[in-house]
């Protein structure tokens, strides 16, 4: 199959691309910084752009049989207002480009990234799929990005688009700025810790995008988490413990507010979601809890 991947440079592209490669799939990788996460294999391109910008990278999406658009500024930053139109630009820009660029009565597959903010913050609600979307930012961005995505489907495509959990994985993403803080005994839970934690073994991430690229009967909103959530308080808890770091060091909310501002609000919601229809379809997590994730994690 040949895929192509913008946000191909990033922490989960340049993943996916390797465990792709490794599986015979011809990648062609789309991100802004050659000089990162090359692979020197013949059924490998990169390609440098800006995605948010139309260019000579939309003629690679002649060929795809697949496209995974993971494109998308960091949000683990201070917000502004100049960079909240960051985000929303490179995520929303991106996937418009990419959709423009599909020739009609294309038969490719569009697996588009969106983030389990859609909800907004609920409590202990569950969290399937079918839930009513949230009303701040992060769920506005999700409703967005995911309505650009949807209109490939009116030329042909199937599209799923994949509200991701935080992932968890070695060498990057949210393990890299959690691990450090507990080795300096500075680790624990944010706010009062009641928190719903969505997240994601990076390993289930990259079979279950295979997997939805391997079942054409799937389609349509999935929640790319794992199917147990657990309270902040827990995530801490047990990163302390594999560590054999104390995790008693609490955040508090107004702190972690006045630090953060607005994006400090993303520490303290709860999304209680659940991958009611990766299971239902049939996909099996190899991490399905959390302290065997964090222990392949910190141990592997």
């Amino acid at each position: 199959m040949n895929i192509l991947i913008t946000g191909g440079s990033g922490f989960v592209g340049s993943n996916l691309t390797k465990f792709l490669l490794l599986r015979g799939h011809q990648v062609i990788a789309i991100g802004r910084s050659e000089s990162q996460h090359r692979f020197d294999r013949e059924n490998y391109h990169f390609v440098a752009a800006d995605t948010t910008r139309k260019g000579p990278w939309q003629k690679e999406l002649a060929d795809a049989d697949a496209v995974v658009n993971l494109a998308g500024a960091t949000i683990f930053k201070r917000w502004t207002e100049k960079y909240k139109k960051k985000i929303y630009n490179s995520r929303v820009l991106t996937t418009r480009n990419v959709v423009e660029a599909l020739p009609s009565g294309t038969t490719l597959t569009l697996c588009s990234a969106s983030g389990a903010g859609y909800y907004g913050s609920r409590g202990d609600d569950v969290l399937n799929e079918d839930e009513r979307p949230g009303r701040d930012f992060l769920a506005g961005l999700s409703m967005d990005w995911e309505k650009e995505a949807l209109r490939a489907s009116a030329k042909g495509a199937r599209v799923a688009v994949l509200r991701f959990g935080v992932v968890l994985g070695k060498n990057g993403g949210a393990m890299a700025k959690l691990i450090p803080a507990f080795k300096l005994f500075v680790g624990g839970p944010l706010g009062d810790g009641q928190q719903w934690f969505p997240w994601l073994h990076l390993d289930d991430l990259m079979a279950a995008m295979v997997f939805v690229l391997e079942h054409p009967e799937v389609s349509g909103p999935l929640n790319f988490c794992a199917p147990n959530p657990v309270r902040n308080r827990e995530l801490a808890q047990t990163l302390g413990e594999v560590l054999s770091r104390p995790s008693f060091m609490p955040a508090p909310a107004f702190m972690i507010r006045l630090a953060m501002g607005e994006f400090g609000d993303v520490f303290l919601g709860s999304q209680r979601t659940i991958p009611d229809k990766l299971v239902n379809h049939g996909f099996s997590f190899q991490y399905p809890d959390i302290r065997g994730a964090i222990r392949a994690i910190v141990e592997g």
